[in-house]
């Protein structure tokens, strides 16, 4: 079997969230890292290629007071951060191709593989739907529910986005089913057992390694807090 490592982190704001995933693809500590975002305070993300006025119309338009607002490194659209239980994974997936509906198919599949098998109610939408177009309307990740996507009663509960970069892919995601941090265990260890499955993985569990660390606190100041980088579109 693989190694797998569990990435734990102190409390972080959104800035330093995304840093910290920046600095394990950079630092690449194993061929499959798996983190758990520790929350600091509520924030907001977008996605890499939404325009930054039209994301703070939509936020302002939602009646949202949360004023940590970071661009992510990987795709997608609006994610309020406030509830839900938030998660990344640093994965081995080479060749030069990303086909993004592979990549969610077979993560998305066996997450909701392993609910079905701890018997929980939730759902894998497999139809076809029409793709996002990211800022006409500003996409909010959680208002439309895309093909495989994780759903409960019909709403969308698991959405992710990705970046591949060389032979690795950042998958990140974030859980927001009613109970998403109130039974963060369970749903913890869902997302472990299936993950680990799926890649055949022998978890241990770490802190992140102090260079990492360095290197995540250098890009929150210099680059993820920065209108340079938010504002670049």
């Amino acid at each position: 079997m693989e190694k797998g490592l569990i990435i734990e982190t102190q409390p972080l704001d959104v800035f330093e969230q995304m840093a910290a995933d920046e600095a394990l693809c950079e630092a690449l500590p194993a061929k499959y890292v798996l983190r758990f975002f520790n929350w600091k305070d509520r924030g907001i993300t977008f996605g890499y290629s939404q325009r930054r006025r039209a994301v703070g119309e939509a936020v302002a338009a939602a009646g949202s007071a949360i004023t940590s607002i970071v661009r992510r490194p990987t795709g997608g659209g609006i994610v309020f951060h406030e509830t839900d239980l938030t998660f990344s994974f640093i994965f081995h997936s080479p060749g030069v191709y990303f086909e993004p509906g592979k990549v969610y198919d077979r993560l998305h599949s066996a997450i909701n593989a392993e609910y079905a098998r701890r018997g929980a109610g939730f759902g894998l939408l497999s139809e076809k739907t029409r793709d996002y177009a990211v800022n006409d309307p500003v996409m909010d990740c959680f208002s439309k529910p895309v093909n495989m996507d994780i759903l409960y009663n019909g709403k969308k509960v698991l959405g992710g986005a990705l970046r591949k970069l060389g032979d690795y892919m950042l998958y990140q995601a974030s859980f927001q089913a009613p109970d998403a941090r109130a039974n963060s265990g369970l749903h913890r260890n869902a997302v472990i057992s299936a993950l680990g499955a799926e890649f055949g993985l022998q978890w241990e569990t770490a802190a992140m390694p102090d260079p990492a660390r360095r290197r995540a606190e250098e890009l929150a100041a210099s680059k993820y807090a920065t209108r340079e980088w938010n504002e670049r579109i």
